[in-house]
């Protein structure tokens, strides 16, 4: 099939205070690169904010070492809501956000000593491979994973989002979802299992049916380079019954809201996931800005209703200082840009 998605774009988490969030993400995982801050309406997604129209503000900030960013999201005409329970791993929507390390060993004792987050024990995946789960001030779950593959050299521990923990109900569904109307079709490892790699709160032992897809990284795109490969872990809880992690909450409330894929050719895309079964439930239609962004945006959701955000970038500053913008609809191919132009977004620290 064609290849309609170069990489993770960004993680939409909801948050009580953006300007907090904003910071401890710089801290945290090293998001200092400030893409945009837009305070609007969110005008197109009142389907998923009780037929009301909300204000939000939201902030995209990246780690250049690569990777997708994290879309800090926060209304401003309301009071965001948190879960009324915490959620479980296999409960129904995003669970946590792959983090890359350089080192995971490293990246485990550094995080051991900090105050603002829950560390699990260093476990191995079912492909051999270190990783631990971190919590942090806000209750949101981080799945730390080894990284393949990196847009900047140094030493820098973390990289950016290369993927999420998915909860589902029917396995075969959500595969099909996932690899067919997305491309995300290699399978790492499947398989049910009583798990004793589970999160802080979780009991050992439960059994879980768990499948790691992947895409590699991009040929093409823009921004392919820097946002990398794709992880998606689905993860059915086998003993229980899972619960929405959404359930009677808004889009936009405290968690994590959308996970959101970087698009070549929206139309196609939306044709293809169409005669798929998962016709789009938003689109913008036209360039949507945000702040000095621009693109057009549309969402769809998986088989749970888990919400998948999906940019078909327009125009992104590469300098805000000197005004130096990219219109990427005059761009007549679709390769990767020059890794020296997209560095230039790295000046565009947060402060």
């Amino acid at each position: 099939m064609t290849k309609f998605i170069t990489g993770i774009q960004q993680a939409g988490i909801g948050v009580h205070d953006a300007e907090e969030a904003k910071h401890l993400y710089k801290n945290l995982f090293g998001m200092n690169v400030l893409v945009f801050d837009s305070k609007a309406e969110a005008s197109l997604m009142k389907q998923y904010t009780g037929a009301n129209v909300h204000s939000r503000r939201a902030i995209l900030s990246l780690n250049m070492n690569g990777g997708g960013g994290f879309e800090i999201w926060q209304f401003t005409s309301r009071t965001p809501c948190t879960a009324a329970t915490t959620p479980l791993l296999g409960d129904l929507g995003i669970y946590a956000i792959k983090i890359k390390s350089r080192n995971i060993r490293a990246s485990h004792q550094l995080f051991l000593k900090m105050t603002e987050v829950t560390v699990s024990p260093l476990y191995n995946t079912p492909d051999n491979r270190l990783h631990f789960w971190l919590t942090d001030t806000y209750g949101h779950c981080f799945d730390m994973v080894e990284g393949d593959e990196w847009f900047k050299t140094g030493t820098d521990l973390c990289g950016g989002v290369v993927g999420a923990v998915i909860g589902v109900s029917d396995m075969q569904k959500a595969i099909g979802f996932y690899k067919e109307v997305l491309g995300i079709d290699e399978v790492i490892y499947s398989g049910t299992a009583s798990l004793s790699d589970v999160p802080p709160g979780h009991m050992e032992g439960e059994v879980y049916e768990r499948v790691l897809l992947k895409k590699g990284l991009g040929k093409n795109g823009a921004f392919s380079q820097l946002l990398g490969s794709v992880q998606i872990e689905l993860v059915c809880a086998k003993q229980r019954t899972p619960q929405k992690i959404y359930a009677e909450r808004y889009w936009g409330d405290c968690g994590f809201i959308h996970l959101c894929f970087d698009v070549l050719n929206m139309d196609g895309l939306k044709e293809h996931s169409g005669k798929a079964g998962f016709p789009f439930t938003v689109d913008s239609a036209h360039s949507f800005a945000m702040d000095d962004t621009a693109g057009r945006f549309c969402y769809v959701e998986d088989p749970d209703g888990t919400l998948i955000e999906l940019v078909e970038t327009h125009r992104v500053p590469i300098l805000k200082k000197l005004g130096l913008y990219l219109n990427l609809q005059k761009r007549k191919h679709q390769k990767p840009l020059p890794e020296w132009m997209i560095g230039l977004m790295s000046l565009n620290k947060i402060r």
